[in-house]
């Protein structure tokens, strides 16, 4: 079974997205190509990254015409905006979730393990561990969102069960978001001809008539409860560890926070909106 990395970035992470790759040529194996989404006016800046088994994709390949991204006048163009006449106004994550989704119709691998821009790799690790045979690996923590959860998490949920046609609140309450995880193309392609089918809609405009919707939530739930879990097995222990608030760690701070990594963690994630420091990262991890 054949599996692709992907990775959806834009320019502000570019130094942080050579990182990723640097510790993906030194740490990660078993997989075909990593391929990198991208807005269309970063493809030049992404190329940089290109090799023999890494490829930089233009969303515009991606996603349909009518979707199209502008400076944001709110923040005297600082910030893009993407502005379709099917979806409300969207930010950049929300169409980065579009590209995680989109790229089923855009390449052959069987699954797709998806690693964020601001993640590192500091383990080996193999792709092909997250197939059992024929069946891949779905992350899934249990019953989380029956407790008290920071964010939207619960939302995002209900969101993904009225796109899918299901029951908006699941009693379960699985939460399906994590970083480091894979889904299977054929999964991806029927998830979206579903999602149509349900709303009568292209699965973008059903998606993204709100701006509150997680597309691990709808993969998640869509494996789970359309398909009742066929092609995948489940998995709660999480491969990433991710230091998610500001103020950016001291380096003894990081240090620390890379000496508590689990054993079945190989790579930490660094949240951009931290503001710490690529080049520190990349002094501190050599």
């Amino acid at each position: 079974m054949r599996t692709a990395l992907v990775t959806a970035s834009y320019a502000p992470d570019f130094e942080r997205c050579r990182l990723l790759c640097e510790t993906i040529d030194r740490f990660v194996t078993g997989f075909t190509n990593h391929y990198i989404l991208v807005e269309h006016r970063d493809v030049a800046l992404f190329r940089q990254l290109e090799g023999p088994h890494r490829v930089v994709i233009d969303e515009n390949d991606l996603l349909p015409g009518w979707i199209k991204s502008f400076p944001d006048p709110s923040n005297f163009g600082r910030r893009r905006v993407w502005i379709s006449p099917r979806t409300l106004p969207l930010r950049g994550w929300h169409v980065q979730q579009f590209r995680r989704i989109a790229i089923a119709a855009h390449a052959e691998e069987d699954a797709f393990f998806y690693v964020d821009s601001d993640v590192a790799f500091l383990k080996p690790f193999d792709c092909t561990s997250v197939w059992h045979g024929k069946d891949l690996r779905l992350f899934r923590r249990d019953g989380d969102l029956l407790r008290p959860v920071p964010g939207d998490q619960r939302i995002w949920s209900e969101h993904a069960g009225k796109v899918l046609g299901i029951c908006p609140v699941n009693p379960a309450g699985h939460d399906y978001i994590g970083t480091l995880i894979a889904w299977r193309r054929d999964t991806l392609l029927t998830m979206c001809k579903h999602i149509e089918e349900v709303s009568g809609r292209h699965w973008i405009a059903a998606i993204g008539r709100s701006r509150r919707f997680s597309e691990c939530m709808i993969y998640g739930r869509y494996a789970d409860e359309v398909l009742m879990a066929a092609g995948h097995y489940h998995d709660g222990a999480e491969f990433c560890r991710v230091y998610w608030f500001a103020p950016a760690p001291t380096d003894a701070e990081f240090v620390a926070f890379v000496g508590a990594m689990t054993p079945e963690q190989v790579a930490i994630g660094m949240q951009s909106f931290i503001g710490d420091d690529t080049a520190r990262i990349r002094k501190l991890l050599a």
